[in-house]
C-alpha cells in the first residue's frame, strides 16, 4: 500500500571528486554549463510572488477537488438510490391500461397454449362461417398485485442494497484516507526539495565566491593557474546541483498540485515546525485496529457477499399474493342475435363490467435449481473477501512494525545530521584557512567544500524522512491524527 513512500528523495546527491589532471580538459565544457546554466535557473524558478500553502490548507483542497473522490462520492448516492429502488419491491403492484381496437370476431371452441403471455385474446363468435367485418372495442382494466407473503426474499434484496451502501461508503473513507496520505507525503517531499534547492543555492554562491578569491589569486600570481581550473570545476559542478534540484523541485510541486485538483507550477509549501522539532511514537499493541480505513472496507465487501449469498437463498422461494382486478368492455357485437354495429359509439361503449379478489401462490420449482447454484457461488465469494481481508490484515501488520523499526532509524538518522553538519562546517572553515595560509593545495579544500554541501542536504533529507516515516506509521495504523496532532 505504502511502500513507495519513502523514495529515492533520500539519496545523496554529489559527485564523484575529478582529479586534477582530468580537469584541464573541461574547463571550456564548465564555463559553456555556466553560461547555460543562468538561463535554466531562470526558466525552472518559480514566481516570487507563489502561493505559500499550510499542510491543513493542502489536505482542504485535495479533499474537495480531487476528481476521484468526487466520483466515489456519486457512486455512493448511485448507491443510496439503488436502495430506495429495493425498497419499491414491497409495495404492491399495480397495473391499469385502457384500449380502443378495431377487430374481427370469430372464433372455435377449444384451448390454446398462451405461449408466455403473448398471444391475442381469441373470445369472439362461434359460427359456420368466418365474417370478416371489423368492429370496434374498448377494454379498460386495473390489477392489483401484492406479494405479501414473500418468506424474506424482499428483505434480503434490500438488505443487499443497504450492505453495498456500506460498502461504498467504506470504499470512499478507504480511498479519501489513502488520497490524503498521498497528498501529505507530496506535501513533505516538496517541502524537502525547495530545501535542497536553497542548500544548492548557497553552495552555488560558496563556490562562485570562492572561485573569484582563486582568479584574484592566480591573476596576481599568488596561486598555480589549476587552481583555477579546479575551481572553475566545481563552479560548475555546484550549478548542475542547483539545476537538477530545482528541476525536482518543478517535478514534485506539479505532482502536488495534481493531488489537489488543480496542475499549477505556483505554489510552495510551509516549513510549519517540520525542521524544528523531531516527531515521536507512543508504544502501540502488536495488532492493526479493526477501525482501519482499509479493514473497514473489506469487512463490508465481506457483508456484502454475505448479503447476498442470503437472497440467492431465498430467490427460489415461493410467494403468496393478494390479488384484485376489476375491468370494463365493449364491442361492436352485440351480446344476442351476432348483430354487427360497425359506428364508433356503439363500441367504446362499455357493455359488461367485472371484479375479482383473491389470493394467489406462485413457486417456480425449476427456479429452485437455478438459485442453489447461484447460492453456493455468492458462499465462495464470501470465502474469498474472508481471506483477502486475512491478506491485507498480516499486510497491515507487517508494514506496521516495518514503520517502527524505520521510524527509530530516521529519526537516530535525524538526531545525527547536526553532528555531521557542524563537523562539515568546521572542516570546511579549517581547510578555506589552511588553503588561504598556502598550508594545503585546492583539490583537499574541494574535498572538505564537497563534505560540506553533502552534510547540508543529509541534514535536510533526514529531518524530512522522519517524519515522512511518521507519516508511513500512520498510514499502517490507519489513524492520520497520529501524524497530524505532532504537526498541529
Amino acid at each position: 500500500m505504502m511502500s513507495g513512500l519513502l523514495s529515492s528523495i533520500g539519496k545523496r546527491s554529489e559527485r564523484p571528486f575529478i582529479p586534477t589532471r582530468l580537469l584541464s580538459n573541461r574547463i571550456w565544457y564548465g564555463k559553456k554549463i555556466g553560461c547555460l546554466g543562468g538561463l535554466l535557473c531562470g526558466f525552472l524558478a518559480f514566481p516570487a510572488s507563489a502561493q505559500q500553502l499550510s499542510l491543513a490548507q493542502v489536505l482542504e483542497q485535495s479533499t474537495q477537488n480531487y476528481p476521484f473522490l468526487k466520483a466515489k462520492q456519486a457512486e455512493i448516492t448511485s448507491a443510496r438510490h439503488r436502495l430506495q429502488a429495493g425498497k419499491t419491491e414491497y409495495l404492491p403492484t399495480i397495473i391499469v391500461q385502457d384500449q380502443y381496437t378495431f377487430s374481427t370476431n370469430n372464433s372455435l371452441s377449444g384451448s390454446f397454449f398462451p405461449n408466455e403471455g403473448t398471444s391475442i385474446s381469441t373470445s369472439g363468435g362461434i359460427r359456420p362461417d368466418n365474417i370478416y367485418q371489423g368492429v370496434f372495442g374498448s377494454f379498460t382494466s386495473a390489477v392489483f398485485d401484492w406479494k405479501a407473503i414473500n418468506f424474506g426474499r424482499v428483505k434480503a434484496n434490500v438488505q443487499v442494497a443497504q450492505a453495498d451502501v456500506r460498502r461504498t461508503e467504506a470504499d470512499y473513507e478507504n480511498e479519501l484516507f489513502q488520497h490524503q496520505v498521498r497528498t501529505v507525503d507530496a506535501y513533505l517531499t516538496l517541502l524537502i526539495n525547495q530545501k535542497l534547492v536553497a542548500v544548492q543555492r548557497s553552495n552555488l554562491e560558496r563556490a562562485q565566491t570562492f572561485k573569484r578569491v582563486v582568479d584574484a589569486g592566480v591573476s596576481s600570481g599568488m596561486r598555480p593557474g589549476v587552481d583555477s581550473a579546479l575551481a572553475t570545476a566545481e563552479a560548475a559542478r555546484a550549478r548542475l546541483l542547483l539545476l537538477e534540484s530545482q528541476q525536482r523541485e518543478q517535478v514534485q510541486r506539479l505532482r502536488l498540485s495534481e493531488l489537489t485538483g488543480r496542475v499549477i507550477d505556483s505554489i510552495r509549501v510551509d516549513s510549519m515546525r517540520f525542521y524544528a522539532t523531531l516527531p515521536h511514537i507512543s508504544p502501540t499493541v502488536d495488532w492493526v485496529s479493526p477501525k482501519n480505513p482499509v479493514l473497514r472496507f473489506y469487512q463490508t465487501q465481506i457483508d456484502l457477499a454475505a448479503a447476498r449469498s442470503v437472497a440467492a437463498q431465498r430467490a427460489g422461494l415461493p410467494s403468496i399474493s393478494l390479488v384484485g382486478a376489476g375491468w370494463a368492455r365493449g364491442s361492436g357485437v352485440a351480446n344476442s342475435g351476432d348483430v354487427y354495429r360497425t359506428d364508433l359509439a356503439s363500441g367504446v361503449s362499455y357493455q359488461v363490467y367485472n371484479y375479482l379478489f383473491g389470493v394467489a401462490a406462485r413457486w417456480n420449482l425449476t427456479h429452485y435449481i437455478r438459485t442453489r447454484s447461484d447460492s453456493k457461488g455468492e458462499a465462495f465469494q464470501l470465502e474469498r473477501f474472508r481471506q483477502l481481508a486475512n491478506e491485507q490484515n498480516l499486510r497491515l501488520t507487517r508494514q506496521s512494525r516495518e514503520a517502527d523499526t524505520g521510524f527509530q532509524v530516521a529519526v537516530e538518522q535525524a538526531r545525527l545530521a547536526p553532528v555531521q553538519l557542524e563537523a562539515a562546517r568546521r572542516a570546511y572553515n579549517q581547510g578555506n584557512a589552511r588553503y588561504q595560509n598556502g598550508l594545503t593545495d585546492l583539490p583537499t579544500l574541494l574535498q572538505t567544500l564537497v563534505t560540506l554541501n553533502r552534510a547540508e542536504v543529509d541534514w535536510y533529507v533526514s529531518n524530512g524522512n522522519a517524519w515522512r516515516s511518521l507519516l508511513l506509521k500512520a498510514a499502517a495504523e490507519g489513524d492520520l491524527s497520529l501524524f497530524l496532532n505532532q504537526v498541529k
